[in-house]
């Protein structure tokens, strides 16, 4: 399969369920296996999913020389997947706090660290160039990597999650130099899918644009064709958390498009991946094995 370098944030993630939001205020609640961690992030689960398809994944990520970043490189060995790219910089490892209500909706809270204000070493551009494709999430220190992705033409695929506007001063990096770009509707505040995709398309002149739209499926804009395409949502086993859903679709998406570059075939495929990984708790959990992704989505 293909040779994918992953750029993003690694953290250890600590799901909470709670009854509804908005939370009642006591000062004890007893949640019984309602809190569950693990080692999450975005990098983090688009490295289990896309190394679970097949591909061959170098990711890169910051974490703390703590005992959580020594669980974060037990993980990823016990996943079989390469620490070489995993740099101790911080003073502590990321985390992160999910409150996830029975319908499945989620609030994050997310505790950066430094990672904001620190590089990936210079052997992380280096590795870059042997990739047929960079997933560069949008966190700081995967921005300079665009500009090398594009120096030496690897093609760049973005998830810039939950987007406002296609001004946007913290994604406009990414927006302008990703070939492939997904987002989130749940900033739209009352504007068509559609109308914002094609804007984004006409902005920063990418070729493939998808919008995951939770329960209403996902939709897929294609510039050339100026033509798009709406895959239903689907939950084969119910839902849990919609805690990395997100993730899973593009990296479901990815895989399908370097598979057999059909777009509209890869956003249906994906959304059936998608629909089984939200029947687990943490976002870097759940993922369908190819077996049982093909006997859902017909593939």
């Amino acid at each position: 399969m293909s040779r994918l370098f992953i750029s993003g944030l690694t953290n250890i993630e600590t799901t909470l369920a709670i009854p509804q939001f908005p939370l009642a205020y006591s000062p004890v609640h007893y949640p019984f296996h309602g809190i569950h961690s693990t080692v999450s992030g975005v990098g983090i689960n688009l490295a289990l999913a896309l190394h679970q398809l097949g591909h061959q994944v170098s990711l890169h990520t910051l974490t703390g020389a703590d005992l959580a970043g020594e669980h974060v490189i037990a993980t990823l060995q016990a996943a079989g997947l390469s620490v070489d790219g995993i740099h101790a910089s911080l003073s502590a490892t990321a985390q992160s706090v999910i409150l996830y209500d029975p319908e499945g909706r989620r609030q994050i809270h997310v505790d950066l660290k430094e990672c904001q204000q620190q590089s990936l070493p210079e052997r992380a551009a280096a590795a870059l160039r042997h990739a047929e494709l960079a997933l560069l999430c949008n966190i700081n220190f995967s921005r300079p990597l665009l500009s090398e992705a594009k120096r030496y033409c690897v093609p760049v695929a973005c998830d810039v999650h939950v987007l406002w506007n296609v001004d946007d001063d913290y994604n406009r990096d990414f927006m302008a130099q990703a070939d492939i770009l997904f987002c989130s509707d749940e900033g739209l505040n009352g504007r068509e899918p559609a109308d914002m995709l094609r804007e984004l398309a006409s902005r920063y002149g990418n070729a493939l644009l998808v919008m995951g739209c939770g329960s209403r499926g996902a939709l897929l804009y294609e510039r050339a064709s100026g033509t798009f395409h709406h895959a239903q949502a689907h939950v084969p086993r119910g839902i849990h958390s919609t805690v990395g859903a997100g993730d899973a679709l593009f990296s479901a998406f990815i895989d399908g498009w370097l598979r057999h570059r059909d777009p509209r075939r890869a956003l249906d495929e994906a959304t059936w991946f998608a629909g089984w990984k939200i029947g687990a708790i943490g976002a870097a959990e759940g993922f369908p094995t190819r077996e049982q992704w093909q006997a859902l989505s017909g593939m």
